[in-house]
């Protein structure tokens, strides 16, 4: 059993391993393991507005100071926002909590190090094998949450202003905050910078997270950005590590566009290293394609944040992300920055002074992506008829397109993929393995 995935210990709330004895334990280990190493530590803490996150942030505090580690708490905050003021405060680590575009029963648990970067694979391990060891007896009825420190939130958006100092005056923004993190912090961040912010989804009720809106739905922003006339619009997943966008006629951009975006921009500027973008395996071959042209490296990486992060470490590129819309910009934070991701992009539409549509430019080739739950994860390899299907998609798209199937790292989903010059035969490919992925694992 694998408790912690590509983004964090994710589950449903109140179930181990988010039941109220396993958070505090996971607090205290953690703790015990970070005062060991440095004596007085503080630990950020703060979360997202799913109903079961204050629990878990007192669960959490508890274990922590049991631990031995003190806790600066920040109450409600974007994860990105927690990995910088563990920079800011020079804090021992920070723990965001959040299942990020999940929906609102699930909900997880981020550990960011002391250089606001996630903790490492090993050290996760670790944690894992001390809940999996047994549950404690520990059945103390949960603390109330600690008191958050609103000077906390009021740093992080002083980090973001310090990011991007670009006056964004001239731009109109609308903003789909998914009732979720940013809810508050995402509008005041890009109205401290100058712009004119209409902001939408912005009244949480701890259920309402990411339902039909945000990140994951990207319409209704998309319809709005357009009838309002603004500039831009951009929508964040429950915790803002995602962004979402679209441009002055209503057509969405997700995170491959933004890459072509910003990539052309900073090569302009001299700002790309010559390690050029990393991606995922998800990215569309139309971006790969298309850096290529301008003479940018493109090097593609497993699916997760994570990975991307070790790629961009080990070929020195300063630009990553994910077709998610999750993007590292390595010179300006050390985690993907969805707010910090709007700034950028405003900042280059206040620069290049011309409607987005004209910037967005990236021709993809045509792609579907279906999201198949499941009741168990048989490897791929191991069901017949679901290697079958794969196998004839890749045999009729030949050398033309790819087809690529992998289990969430995060949720009971298959993710089926496949890329080819065609739409129509795409979608028959991504019908006869959806077809068969049902049969076998749902």
């Amino acid at each position: 059993m694998k408790l912690f995935g590509t983004d964090g210990l994710r589950g449903r709330a109140g179930e181990f391993p988010l039941d109220p004895a396993s958070v505090r334990r996971l607090g205290r280990e953690l703790g015990a393991r970070l005062a060991a190493r440095a004596p007085g530590g503080r630990v950020v803490l703060g979360g997202d507005t799913r109903e079961s996150t204050p629990r878990i942030v007192a669960d959490l505090a508890a274990g922590l100071s049991q631990g031995g580690c003190g806790v600066a708490a920040a109450g409600v905050i974007t994860t990105p926002g927690v990995a910088e003021l563990v920079l800011e405060l020079d804090a021992s680590a920070g723990v965001a909590v959040s299942a990020s575009h999940n929906p609102y029963e699930d909900n997880g648990i981020k550990i960011f190090g002391p250089d606001g970067r996630k903790w490492p694979d090993d050290e996760e391990e670790l944690l894992e094998r001390a809940l999996l060891d047994g549950v404690d007896g520990d059945s103390a009825p949960t603390p109330a949450p600690p008191d958050p420190d609103p000077g906390l939130v009021a740093t992080y958006v002083s980090r973001l202003r310090a990011s991007v100092p670009e006056d964004l005056a001239s731009l109109s923004v609308v903003m789909d905050a998914g009732n979720g993190a940013a809810y508050q912090i995402g509008p005041r961040a890009l109205s401290r910078a100058g712009a004119a912010v209409k902001a939408i989804h912005v009244e949480p009720d701890g259920r309402n997270i990411n339902s039909e809106c945000g990140a994951l739905h990207p319409g209704g922003m998309a319809r709005e950005t357009r009838a309002s006339g603004a500039s831009i619009g951009v929508a964040f997943d429950g915790d803002a590590d995602r962004s979402i966008f679209a441009d002055e006629s209503g057509r969405i951009l997700d995170g491959d566009d933004i890459l072509w975006i910003v990539a052309r921009d900073w090569k302009r500027r001299g700002r790309l290293t010559p390690g050029g973008v990393v991606g995922t395996v998800m990215s569309n071959f139309g971006l790969e394609a298309a850096l290529s042209r301008e003479g940018i490296p493109f090097r593609r990486a497993a699916v997760g944040d994570r990975n991307v992060a070790r790629m961009m470490d080990e070929s020195g590129a300063v630009l990553g992300g994910e077709t998610s819309g999750h993007v590292l910009l390595a010179p300006l934070s050390p985690a993907g920055d969805g707010i910090l991701t709007a700034l950028v992009m405003c900042e280059i539409l206040r620069r290049e002074g011309r409607p987005l549509s004209t910037l967005a430019t990236l021709e993809k080739m045509p792609q579907t992506l279906r999201n198949i739950r499941v009741a168990r994860r048989v490897p791929v390899a191991e069901i017949e008829s679901l290697r079958d299907a794969a196998a004839r998609g890749e045999q009729a798209l030949r050398s033309r397109g790819r087809v690529f199937l992998r289990y969430s790292g995060t949720e009971p989903l298959l993710r089926i993929l496949v890329e080819g010059p065609d739409a129509v035969e795409v979608h028959a490919i991504a019908d006869d393995i959806e077809s068969a992925a049902r049969s076998a694992l749902t």
